[in-house]
């Protein structure tokens, strides 16, 4: 028993970077071989990459609450499993896409099958150990997997084409359902009962929710504005996608970096009030960006800004994670999903009517705007102890 507990330990936050990375394996060239498949002009083409790329996430942001309520209460574990497994297929079916509809259909049947993401935070939930480093731990290696992925997988398909490196990252989903399948312990249904003796408020919930919207906006909304921000940072255009690719994987480090360092934060100075300052803090830096001369006075004022938002997540999903059901963490999951599309639409559609500063002064006013509301979180206090 105690073998399988330390399994578990690992096993599941390595099989969360590896499906990432799988994911992001396979999004960095999936714009290129719509191009290479389209028979349609470069505008009705643009248009159908836009849906292609967004569509399962817009579908899982939906989905998760529901499949998270009725699969993964009774048994995450096994719900992960197979959705790995199924989503594994789901990128086999991408390979053998001929058409932009068949690709599309392929890429929708994918966000139908939930979240796994939100079966493994509900695992750590139950598990009976450190939640808040589970959750650290697995939002780290999920962080880790989208810098790392993209480099790799732009390779794989340069050099063995789009449709193997589909195959490759198939198989990759399904390496991660064998390993949670072997390395994570199954909990008996009375235990998830007595953990969730102490259910959670609607209030609380969806404070969660937008402390986790909040923080996911201030990480994903910079990417899409990078083209145009970069040049009057002094950066010629001809660099623009590089010196992109330096702040993406400096914020992608920095991130990892936060989300790992997390616990022992909350555990020395307390969840809600690390959660304050550190989003108070992010804010603040996020007006900085403003002031800054020149790129890399930008790219370092970005990287403490989102050194700072990513605690945010594990320490606010672990307050709850113990108490609310699957279908609550299911609904705080597509929150950070929602951050995911709420961040460059709003960034891009303030750019095109306003200035950078605008961009970064709005993004800053939704956190400090949220910061108030952890008062009324159960969260845990100095020492560990539970605050209410």
């Amino acid at each position: 028993m105690a073998s399988a507990r330390g399994r578990g330990l690992w096993a599941l936050p390595l099989s969360m970077f590896i499906g990432t990375f799988a994911w992001s394996f396979i999004q960095v060239s999936l714009p290129f071989y719509i191009g290479k498949i389209s028979t349609l002009d470069a505008t009705a083409t643009l248009r159908w990459t836009g849906w292609i790329l967004g569509v399962s996430s817009l579908v899982t942001m939906v989905m998760a609450p529901f499949s998270a309520r009725i699969f993964g209460e009774k048994n995450p574990k096994r719900s992960y499993v197979a959705t790995q497994m199924l989503q594994g297929g789901g990128f086999f079916l991408m390979a053998v896409s001929r058409t932009l509809l068949q690709l599309f259909f392929s890429r929708m049947l994918l966000g139908f099958m939930g979240a796994v993401s939100t079966f493994a935070f509900i695992m750590v939930g139950r598990s009976g150990g450190d939640i808040r480093r589970g959750i650290s731990a697995i939002q780290s290696g999920m962080t880790l997997g989208q810098v790392l992925g993209p480099a790799v997988g732009a390779l794989v398909a340069a050099r063995l084409g789009f449709r193997l490196s589909f195959v490759i990252a198939g198989f990759m989903l399904w390496a991660c359902s064998a390993l949670v399948g072997w390395g994570v312990p199954t909990r008996q249904p009375q235990e998830h009962a007595r953990d969730r003796a102490q259910t959670t408020s609607v209030r609380e919930i969806a404070t969660v929710c937008l402390l986790v919207l909040a923080g996911s906006t201030q990480i994903f909304f910079l990417t899409s504005i990078l083209p145009t921000i970069l040049p009057p940072l002094g950066v010629p255009t001809a660099m623009t996608l590089e010196v992109g690719g330096f702040l993406i994987m400096a914020t992608g480090l920095a991130a990892a970096i936060g989300a790992m360092a997390a616990p022992r934060i909350g555990e020395i100075v307390g969840d809600r009030t690390t959660i304050v300052w550190f989003l108070a803090a992010s804010s603040l830096l996020l007006g900085a960006l403003a002031l800054a001369p020149g790129v890399w006075s930008f790219a370092i004022v970005r990287f403490f800004q989102v050194l700072c938002i990513a605690p945010i997540f594990p320490l606010s999903v672990a307050g709850i994670a113990q108490r609310a059901s699957g279908m609550s963490i299911g609904i705080v999951n597509s929150s950070r999903i929602a951050g995911g599309f709420i961040g460059p639409v709003l960034a891009t559609t303030l750019l095109a009517w306003l200035s950078p500063a605008a961009v970064y002064l709005t993004v800053a006013a939704f956190g400090l705007l949220v910061a108030p509301l952890v008062a009324s979180l159960g969260l845990r206090g100095r020492g560990g102890k539970e605050a209410m």
